[in-house]
Protein backbone atom coordinates (compact mmCIF):
# COMPACT_ATOMS: atom_id res chain seq x y z
CA UNK A 1 0.00 0.00 0.00
CA UNK A 2 2.79 2.43 0.88
CA UNK A 3 2.60 6.05 2.02
CA UNK A 4 -0.30 8.31 1.11
CA UNK A 5 0.34 11.69 -0.50
CA UNK A 6 -0.18 13.38 2.85
CA UNK A 7 2.26 11.00 4.54
CA UNK A 8 4.87 11.77 1.86
CA UNK A 9 4.39 15.46 2.65
CA UNK A 10 4.62 14.79 6.40
CA UNK A 11 7.92 12.97 5.95
CA UNK A 12 9.32 15.80 3.85
CA UNK A 13 8.28 18.30 6.52
CA UNK A 14 10.92 16.72 8.77
CA UNK A 15 13.54 18.20 6.41
CA UNK A 16 12.45 21.75 7.29
CA UNK A 17 14.73 23.76 9.54
CA UNK A 18 14.18 26.97 11.48
CA UNK A 19 14.69 30.05 9.31
CA UNK A 20 14.33 28.23 5.99
CA UNK A 21 12.82 29.86 2.92
CA UNK A 22 11.08 27.03 1.05
CA UNK A 23 9.55 26.75 -2.41
CA UNK A 24 6.86 24.14 -2.97
CA UNK A 25 6.09 22.80 -6.44
CA UNK A 26 2.76 21.67 -7.83
CA UNK A 27 1.07 18.48 -6.58
CA UNK A 28 2.22 16.58 -3.49
CA UNK A 29 4.73 19.30 -2.49
CA UNK A 30 1.94 21.80 -1.80
CA UNK A 31 0.77 19.58 1.07
CA UNK A 32 4.00 20.17 3.02
CA UNK A 33 2.71 23.55 4.20
CA UNK A 34 0.14 21.72 6.33
CA UNK A 35 2.78 19.86 8.37
CA UNK A 36 5.28 22.40 9.70
CA UNK A 37 6.98 20.92 12.79
CA UNK A 38 6.26 22.71 16.06
CA UNK A 39 8.81 25.19 17.30
CA UNK A 40 10.31 26.27 13.98
CA UNK A 41 9.70 29.28 11.75
CA UNK A 42 9.62 28.54 8.02
CA UNK A 43 8.69 30.97 5.23
CA UNK A 44 7.09 29.42 2.16
CA UNK A 45 7.66 31.08 -1.19
CA UNK A 46 5.46 30.70 -4.26
CA UNK A 47 7.12 31.72 -7.54
CA UNK A 48 4.02 33.58 -8.73
CA UNK A 49 4.97 36.23 -6.15
CA UNK A 50 4.34 35.43 -2.51
CA UNK A 51 6.34 35.06 0.69
CA UNK A 52 4.54 33.80 3.78
CA UNK A 53 2.17 31.19 2.37
CA UNK A 54 -0.02 29.52 4.98
CA UNK A 55 -2.08 26.30 5.05
CA UNK A 56 -4.88 25.67 2.59
CA UNK A 57 -8.05 27.61 3.50
CA UNK A 58 -11.03 26.02 5.18
CA UNK A 59 -13.93 25.19 2.91
CA UNK A 60 -16.04 28.28 2.37
CA UNK A 61 -13.21 30.67 3.31
CA UNK A 62 -11.33 30.56 0.00
CA UNK A 63 -10.15 33.84 -1.58
CA UNK A 64 -9.88 33.49 -5.36
CA UNK A 65 -7.29 36.30 -5.44
CA UNK A 66 -4.86 34.30 -3.30
CA UNK A 67 -3.39 31.36 -5.23
CA UNK A 68 -0.14 29.41 -5.36
CA UNK A 69 1.84 28.52 -8.49
CA UNK A 70 -0.50 25.58 -9.07
CA UNK A 71 -3.54 27.92 -9.07
CA UNK A 72 -4.83 26.47 -5.79
CA UNK A 73 -6.39 28.86 -3.29
CA UNK A 74 -4.16 29.47 -0.27
CA UNK A 75 -3.90 31.56 2.87
CA UNK A 76 -1.32 34.11 3.89
CA UNK A 77 0.32 34.50 7.29
CA UNK A 78 0.95 37.70 9.28
CA UNK A 79 3.93 39.49 7.73
CA UNK A 80 3.46 37.92 4.30
CA UNK A 81 4.39 39.86 1.16
CA UNK A 82 2.97 39.83 -2.36
CA UNK A 83 5.04 41.04 -5.31
CA UNK A 84 5.61 40.50 -9.02
CA UNK A 85 7.10 37.35 -10.54
CA UNK A 86 10.27 39.19 -11.61
CA UNK A 87 11.18 39.78 -7.95
CA UNK A 88 10.15 36.23 -7.09
CA UNK A 89 12.48 34.73 -9.68
CA UNK A 90 15.17 37.16 -8.62
CA UNK A 91 15.03 35.53 -5.17
CA UNK A 92 15.27 32.08 -6.71
CA UNK A 93 18.12 32.91 -9.09
CA UNK A 94 20.04 34.65 -6.30
CA UNK A 95 20.00 31.45 -4.24
CA UNK A 96 17.78 32.83 -1.47
CA UNK A 97 15.65 29.68 -1.33
CA UNK A 98 17.07 27.07 1.06
CA UNK A 99 14.89 24.13 0.06
CA UNK A 100 12.78 23.32 -2.98
CA UNK A 101 10.25 20.47 -3.01
CA UNK A 102 9.17 19.40 -6.49
CA UNK A 103 7.07 16.74 -8.12
CA UNK A 104 8.58 14.75 -10.98
CA UNK A 105 7.75 12.35 -13.76
CA UNK A 106 11.22 10.77 -13.64
CA UNK A 107 14.39 11.00 -11.54
CA UNK A 108 17.69 9.40 -12.52
CA UNK A 109 20.07 7.78 -10.04
CA UNK A 110 22.61 10.58 -10.62
CA UNK A 111 20.12 13.28 -9.59
CA UNK A 112 18.77 14.29 -13.02
CA UNK A 113 15.10 15.30 -12.99
CA UNK A 114 12.40 15.38 -15.68
CA UNK A 115 9.24 17.14 -14.54
CA UNK A 116 8.02 19.60 -17.13
CA UNK A 117 7.15 17.93 -20.44
CA UNK A 118 5.91 14.71 -21.98
CA UNK A 119 6.72 14.57 -25.73
CA UNK A 120 3.75 15.09 -28.08
CA UNK A 121 1.58 16.48 -25.29
CA UNK A 122 0.56 20.12 -25.09
CA UNK A 123 2.18 22.10 -22.26
CA UNK A 124 1.69 25.75 -21.34
CA UNK A 125 5.35 26.16 -20.48
CA UNK A 126 8.04 24.98 -18.13
CA UNK A 127 6.98 27.29 -15.34
CA UNK A 128 9.60 27.98 -12.68
CA UNK A 129 11.03 24.49 -12.53
CA UNK A 130 14.23 25.14 -14.49
CA UNK A 131 15.10 28.21 -12.44
CA UNK A 132 14.44 26.30 -9.24
CA UNK A 133 16.61 23.30 -10.09
CA UNK A 134 19.42 25.55 -11.30
CA UNK A 135 19.55 27.76 -8.23
CA UNK A 136 18.15 25.92 -5.20
CA UNK A 137 20.62 24.71 -2.56
CA UNK A 138 18.62 21.56 -1.75
CA UNK A 139 16.05 19.82 -3.94
CA UNK A 140 13.75 17.08 -2.67
CA UNK A 141 11.40 15.29 -5.05
CA UNK A 142 7.98 14.10 -3.85
CA UNK A 143 6.29 11.59 -6.16
CA UNK A 144 4.80 8.15 -6.65
CA UNK A 145 7.43 5.42 -7.11
CA UNK A 146 5.83 4.11 -10.31
CA UNK A 147 3.72 5.62 -13.10
CA UNK A 148 0.11 4.59 -13.83
CA UNK A 149 1.43 1.74 -15.99
CA UNK A 150 3.37 0.36 -13.03
CA UNK A 151 6.74 1.37 -14.51
CA UNK A 152 9.47 2.70 -12.25
CA UNK A 153 10.01 6.45 -12.10
CA UNK A 154 13.40 5.99 -10.39
CA UNK A 155 15.62 5.28 -13.37
CA UNK A 156 19.20 4.80 -14.48
CA UNK A 157 18.59 7.54 -17.06
CA UNK A 158 15.59 9.79 -17.65
CA UNK A 159 13.73 9.16 -20.89
CA UNK A 160 11.77 12.43 -20.81
CA UNK A 161 13.20 15.91 -21.52
CA UNK A 162 15.35 16.99 -18.59
CA UNK A 163 14.51 19.88 -16.32
CA UNK A 164 17.83 19.78 -14.45
CA UNK A 165 21.06 17.79 -14.31
CA UNK A 166 22.53 16.22 -11.16
CA UNK A 167 20.52 18.52 -8.90
CA UNK A 168 18.19 16.31 -6.83
CA UNK A 169 19.45 15.48 -3.34
CA UNK A 170 16.63 13.25 -2.04
CA UNK A 171 13.49 11.50 -3.29
CA UNK A 172 10.48 10.63 -1.12
CA UNK A 173 7.97 8.24 -2.69
CA UNK A 174 5.09 6.11 -1.52
CA UNK A 175 7.63 3.30 -1.00
CA UNK A 176 10.35 5.11 0.95
CA UNK A 177 13.06 7.74 1.25
CA UNK A 178 16.06 7.72 -1.08
CA UNK A 179 19.23 9.81 -1.03
CA UNK A 180 21.09 10.49 -4.27
CA UNK A 181 24.65 9.18 -3.89
CA UNK A 182 27.54 8.36 -6.27
CA UNK A 183 26.36 4.73 -6.03
CA UNK A 184 22.77 5.62 -7.01
CA UNK A 185 19.57 5.72 -4.97
CA UNK A 186 20.33 4.93 -1.33
CA UNK A 187 17.22 3.72 0.49
CA UNK A 188 17.40 5.02 4.06
CA UNK A 189 13.73 4.50 5.01
CA UNK A 190 10.93 2.31 3.73
CA UNK A 191 7.15 2.59 4.11
CA UNK A 192 6.11 0.45 7.09
CA UNK A 193 4.07 -1.97 4.99
CA UNK A 194 6.53 -2.18 2.08
CA UNK A 195 9.31 -4.77 1.84
CA UNK A 196 12.82 -4.16 0.60
CA UNK A 197 12.21 -6.76 -2.12
CA UNK A 198 9.28 -4.71 -3.42
CA UNK A 199 11.44 -1.58 -3.50
CA UNK A 200 14.13 -3.46 -5.42
CA UNK A 201 11.58 -4.79 -7.91
CA UNK A 202 10.12 -1.33 -8.56
CA UNK A 203 13.37 0.64 -8.84
CA UNK A 204 14.96 0.63 -12.30
CA UNK A 205 17.99 2.74 -11.39
CA UNK A 206 20.98 1.71 -9.30
CA UNK A 207 19.84 1.01 -5.75
CA UNK A 208 21.73 0.66 -2.49
CA UNK A 209 19.98 -0.34 0.73
CA UNK A 210 21.42 1.43 3.78
CA UNK A 211 22.71 -0.86 6.51
CA UNK A 212 20.55 1.01 9.02
CA UNK A 213 17.46 1.29 6.82
CA UNK A 214 14.34 1.74 8.94
CA UNK A 215 10.58 2.28 8.56
CA UNK A 216 9.41 5.81 7.78
CA UNK A 217 8.23 7.47 10.98
CA UNK A 218 5.24 9.76 10.44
Amino acid sequence: MGLSKDQIAQRISKELKDGYYVNLGIGIPTLVVNYIPAGINVVFQSENGLLGMGPFPEEGKEDADLINAGKQTITTLPGSAIFDSAMSFGMIRAGKVHLTVLGAMEVADNGDIANWKIPNKMVKGMGGAMDLVAAAKNIIVAMQHTNPKGESKLLAKCSLPLTGIKCVTKVVTDLGVFEITPEGFRCIEHAPDVTIDEIKAKTAGRLVIADDVKPVAI
